[in-house]
């Protein structure tokens, strides 16, 4: 397969597929070939659906032979992180425990992508139970960066987000519980939005009403996340959040059109931590210019924001411990020992603490709609630094232009827990590499419901700043 066609977007896919200028049969093939070829040194996929992506290839072929009425995905391979259900694929959640885990159904979010045309390929890696920031797991080993197979793909949805990097398909869709799909697209170089909380309906948490989890798009380009955001957006009994929220036009708000002018950004390079690398914040700044070329007024904003780690790990302990804790006893030797030691850490949680924490976290999002009524936009790092190296230990401190700082969560991604709390939304873009050639994220965050607005000002940038035509270049390509 040649690049052009692996690093086509899934706009531009279902364009050559509608025009029968390519193939769903040659399209599907050609990314499961590059799957297969790049697996032993990637490893972005747990279970590869090819004999069922061919079936369903064939079958979109033979619709655009009849002049059928085509999806606006019609024939375009997609993936999904092993956290959301695949209707007779396995989803194993990266634990042993549930390996052979068959859904009989599909996620909302995969049923809504499949009746858009798209054709799924596989199941990407995840962290056991999505548990952590690293993609690694005992069930299935490591998912390495493809911009440098020595760093780590970020983490949870860190397969999702290698795949759709390293060109083995145009989107996926990944998970984010606490930055699980911002943070490894920042790692990777590609788009990863979390929209408001409810937009997209997630079926799979048992607490539906204290969810801080979403289910999201992973693509190399805005158009791309829009035209997934669309097909998948839309209310559903099984996710109270997803009643009643409106549905923007997505796809109109991704085209690049106009300029910012009167958009106010506020830009917070600090958000509860006090170390952030050099080149990070320079890339940042330079993107910036790129919106005030546009139009749009940039405020450095200096306010103290305190660190939400401690309110997000007893919310998040506690629900592990509830939900997980029931599989050690057959499954313990065999589970992560990053997955344990937190439960082990949160089990005394009191009922008092959880509740406490439930305050906290009403607190922190009246805080963050405080942001928007100065400002539309509020722009930070995605991350403090460019992605760690493979096998780093979770619970040790990293460096910052060489400096001990705190450990992974408090010092790596402060920027991306808020929002969970929050449930506003956020998209990480591409906006540079830093000295070692790994990407550099920006991270835009909206008010409630103002998806379309992150949309708009996503899409104008990217046209100002290009990235897409920025590929890995390493061996295993």
């Amino acid at each position: 397969m040649t690049d052009d066609l692996g690093y086509a977007s899934a706009a531009e896919l279902a364009e050559l597929i509608a025009r029968r200028e390519v193939s769903p049969v040659e399209v599907t093939g050609a990314f499961l070939e590059r799957i297969e070829t790049t697996q032993p040194a990637i490893n972005a996929f747990i279970t590869v659906c090819a004999e069922e992506a061919r079936a369903a290839a064939k079958q979109a072929e033979a619709a655009v032979m009849r002049g059928d009425e085509l999806g606006p995905l019609h024939g375009v391979p997609f993936a999904v992180k092993d956290l959301v259900n695949t209707a007779g694929v396995r989803t194993t959640f990266g634990s042993w425990a549930l390996a052979d885990n068959v859904p009989a159904a599909d996620s909302p979010a995969v049923a809504r992508l499949k009746a858009a045309g798209a054709i799924l390929v596989g199941k990407t890696t995840t962290p056991e139970f999505g548990h952590k920031c690293f993609t690694e797991a005992p069930l299935f080993g490591r998912t390495a960066n493809p911009w440098d197979l020595t760093r780590t793909s970020g983490g949870s949805s860190g397969g999702a987000a290698a795949a759709v990097a390293a060109g083995l398909t145009p989107i996926g869709i990944g998970t984010d519980g606490g930055g699980s799909s911002r943070i490894p697209a920042a790692c990777c170089g590609v788009v990863g939005f979390k929209q408001t909380l409810g937009i997209i309906p997630h079926d799979l948490t048992p607490d539906g009403f204290g969810n801080q989890s979403h289910i999201t798009p992973m693509t190399r380009t805005v158009m791309d996340s829009a035209l997934m955001l669309r097909a998948m957006a839309g209310p559903h009994p099984s996710d109270p959040h997803a009643l009643g929220l409106p549905t923007p036009d997505f796809v109109s708000a991704a085209r690049p059109r106009g300029d910012l002018k009167g958009l106010r950004i506020a830009w917070r390079p600090l958000l509860g931590n006090t170390q952030l690398s050099r080149e990070v914040r320079e890339a940042c700044e330079r993107a910036l210019a790129a919106f005030a070329e546009l139009g749009a007024s940039v405020e450095p904003v200096e306010e103290d924001f305190q660190s939400t780690e401690p309110i997000w790990l007893i919310l998040t302990q506690s629900f592990w411990n509830a939900r997980f804790r029931r599989y050690v006893a057959q499954f313990g030797n065999r589970m992560s020992e990053t997955l344990l030691r937190q439960m082990d850490n949160g089990a005394g949680h009191s009922a008092v603490a959880l509740q406490e924490a439930m305050f906290e976290r009403t607190r922190v999002f009246r805080e963050i709609q405080g942001w928007f009524a100065h400002h539309d936009i509020v722009a930070t790092p995605t991350l403090s630094r460019t992605a760690l190296p493979i096998g780093h230990d979770f619970f040790a401190p990293i460096r910052i232009d060489g400096e001990v700082a705190d450990t992974v969560r408090k010092a790596w991604y402060p920027y991306t827990l808020p929002l969970n709390l929050s449930g506003n939304p956020a998209v990480t873009l591409p906006c540079g590499f830093g000295a070692d050639g790994l990407p550099i994220g920006l991270q835009l965050i909206g008010p409630h419901l103002g998806d379309a607005k992150l949309l708009r000002a996503a899409a104008l940038f990217e046209a100002a700043r290009p990235w897409a035509d920025k590929h890995p270049t390493t061996a295993a390509l």
